[in-house]
């Protein structure tokens, strides 16, 4: 079984390199060592290794929508949200839903939300699901309510991880899978998710007006059998902004597609998310933990804002430290890792020296853990300036297949194996 929670070791060496405050709203001086290591146990005490083994050990992710959190929403008085999310194996699956009241990366420079911030005491009014070919046709199956242990309702406490009760759903070709689930509370974790799945605020009137910030589960979970989990693990690149709206044309999606659904990809990407919101130890790194292969894409937000906390950009050294931290943590839960480089992002000349840098350790970080590394950035660097990007600092959709296709065709026996 996959480990639940980081080594105290490993935590003690990260409150000396990457731990950050926990600010309301602006900076304030990080923790002391004692106070940020006990904050990490009270955490871990709530992550249940219950709650996890009996998930994890048994359910995949079905959707290759991003579902981290990288922001917090507010639903004072009850709001529904509505989400529709494309599958990965369509047909009837038994489905379980999975939750972590904590965000997960850092948005910005982290005045409003950041890694490792608690999420609000939240009430859960109700939940449920069905299918629907879009948001604009009327062929909707008829709702399936969600309960967690037994009630349609749920009190979530701060950090509290829980899961649903298991439900029988099927999903035909095409369709997606909506969920709608109604809260009430303030500072719910959420992932900011410009036009990749259609989310959606339920007015009174019953008009659906679109929800930028995405109060969803972490994990939309099936029980089947696939040959390998696959966790993609980064930051909106990975998550797929920028692509073509709603056309799962991210590289994350593409890689699904020609893997097939004897694969679980399970896209946990978030927008603005850095290296150093990764190695705090954290619910988001302990989901990637369970899966086979996991690639880690991270320091374009390290260069393009910094560590939480902090007002300047992370050093090349910063970077490759905290790259080595998650590939141990990674490979101590048997995780085989694909290293990227950090892609061109049109930097100005002083951060695209510090980008050059880190890329010019990236290939001796790789041999020196034993982990595979894939250079995306010379697939997506203008040929004639490299500190130019080809397809947009985040990759359009031809970059993403581009990526993709690279992928399968380098390491094509790891993920047969």
């Amino acid at each position: 079984m996959k480990k639940i929670i980081c080594t105290l070791l490993f935590c003690s060496m990260l409150l000396m390199t990457a731990c950050s405050g926990t600010a309301q709203k602006e900076t304030v001086p990080a923790l002391s060592e004692t106070e940020a290591l006990a904050e990490m146990q009270t955490e871990s005490e709530i992550i249940s290794a219950e709650v996890q083994k009996n998930l994890f050990d048994g359910y995949v992710s079905n959707t290759v929508i991003s579902t981290g959190s990288n922001y917090m929403t507010d639903a004072k008085n009850g709001v529904t949200f509505r989400t529709y999310f494309p599958v990965e194996e369509a047909g009837t699956l038994e489905y379980q839903f999975y939750f972590s009241n904590t965000v997960d990366s850092t948005w910005e420079r982290g005045r409003y939300s950041y890694a490792g911030k608690s999420g609000g005491a939240y009430q859960i009014i109700r939940a449920r699901v069905w299918t629907a070919s879009s948001p604009d046709t009327d062929d909707d199956s008829a709702p399936v309510e969600i309960t967690f242990d037994g009630s349609p309702e749920k009190s979530v406490a701060p950090d509290e991880v829980f899961h649903s009760d298991a439900v029988t759903i099927d999903v035909p070709e095409g369709k997606y899978l909506v969920w709608e689930w109604t809260l009430d509370g303030e500072d719910i974790p959420c992932i900011r998710m410009t036009e990749l799945a259609y989310s959606y605020i339920l007015k009174e009137d019953g008009a659906l007006e679109y929800n930028m910030d995405v109060p969803a589960p972490q994990l939309i979970g099936t029980k089947r059998e696939v040959r390998k989990k696959i966790a993609c693990f980064g930051d909106s690149i990975t998550q797929g902004a920028e692509t073509t709206a709603y056309e799962q044309n991210f590289w994350v999606a593409e890689l699904s597609e020609h893997l097939g659904s004897d694969y679980a990809v399970w896209n946990i990407g978030c927008g603005y998310a850095r290296a150093s919101d990764a190695v705090l130890c954290g619910n988001w790194l302990e989901r990637a933990k369970s899966a086979d292969i996991v690639t880690l894409a991270f320091g374009t937000n390290d260069l393009a804002v910094g560590q939480y906390g902090q007002r300047t950009s992370s050093s090349a050294d910063e970077i490759e430290n905290w790259l080595k931290m998650l590939i141990q943590e990674l490979q101590k839960a048997d995780c085989q890792v694909i290293l990227f480089n950090l892609p061109p992002f049109d930097f100005d000349e002083a951060t695209e020296a510090v980008r050059t840098e880190v890329n010019s350790k990236i290939p001796a970080i790789a041999e020196e853990t034993g982990c595979a590394f894939f250079d995306w950035a010379v697939l997506l660097e203008n040929p004639d300036n490299s500190s130019e990007s080809l397809y947009g600092g985040h990759p359009d959709d031809e970059g993403c297949r581009i990526i993709a296709e690279a992928l399968l065709e380098q390491f094509g026996e790891i993920f047969e194996k």
